[in-house]
């Protein structure tokens, strides 16, 4: 049974199907990230991250447009003071969004340039439209990056290709995109959101409290150093020893092997 939950936030709103939620953006026409979308996209985060229904979630815009940047008019008036107090809070919005503790797909239309692409870029994979354009044009405007941009762009393509999309704020077709590692898949104009609910629908059933675990251990891992990861994944590995999921798929994989489990999310 579908359902949808509203935020604080008119233009975001999360719905709920079958086991996948989608986190919707939906402010005409190109979608900016008003600072009330950020709010509610943080709070949107936290929605389905409680949500014990909920296995997995998609990031998505609609058919035309994942999101075409921040608001700039709303921003052309403030000055660095106001940014100052501001710019945390967009950081910690966009980070709600990449501590979601279940897999999450951004299905990507049209454009996601600027905080659009700071918004994909927190999400575990993204599926770009063929005919999608992707960017991180904030240096044209003569500013930088400022919902993460910097920092998981460069851990997601490497450095020199971070620094020429930054340096430049050129925007990449979805070929481009997925040779640089900046998408996994491309699909046909139209059809990113299907392709996303096809990733994540593998997640539907799953042993919840594992691929939490598994996303913990690989995000936090990639802040420190190979021992502090190193001693993050065996925290990991033997807090899922708790869980109910582990004895169903041992005792699975012993009498009926691999592949068979039926996972209770416990």
């Amino acid at each position: 049974m579908s359902r949808t939950v509203p935020t604080a936030c008119e233009h975001v709103r999360v719905e709920v199907d079958a086991g996948i939620a989608t986190i919707r953006v939906d402010r005409p026409s190109m979608n900016p990230l008003s600072t009330a979308v950020q709010d509610a996209l943080g709070e949107a985060a936290g929605i389905v991250s409680a949500d014990d229904e909920v296995a997995a979630v998609i990031l998505y815009g609609g058919e035309k447009v994942f999101a075409a940047g921040a608001d700039i008019k709303e921003m052309q008036g403030m000055s660095y003071t106001e940014m100052v107090q501001r710019a945390p809070v967009i950081q910690e919005c966009f980070s709600r969004v990449a501590r979601i503790p279940k897999p999450v797909v951004a299905a990507i239309e049209g454009y996601a340039l600027g905080a659009g692409n700071e918004l994909a870029l927190c999400a575990d994979f993204r599926v770009a439209a063929s005919d999608a354009r992707l960017g991180q044009p904030e240096i044209l405007l003569g500013v930088i990056p400022g919902a993460g941009g910097s920092q998981r762009l460069a851990r997601l393509v490497g450095v020199s290709a971070a620094k020429d999309l930054v340096y430049t704020g050129r925007m990449v077709d979805a070929q481009e995109a997925l040779t640089l590692g900046l998408v996994d898949r491309v699909a046909e104009p139209g059809q990113a959101y299907a392709v996303a609910r096809e990733m994540v629908g593998r997640y539907v059933g799953g042993p919840a409290f594992a691929l939490r675990a598994a996303k913990e251990a690989i995000d936090r891992g990639l802040d420190g150093d190979l021992e502090t990861g190193l001693a993050i994944e065996a925290m990991q590995f033997a807090g899922v020893f708790a869980t109910e999921d582990r004895k169903v798929g041992m005792t699975s994989f012993v009498q009926d092997g691999p592949g068979k489990a039926r996972f209770t999310g416990r």
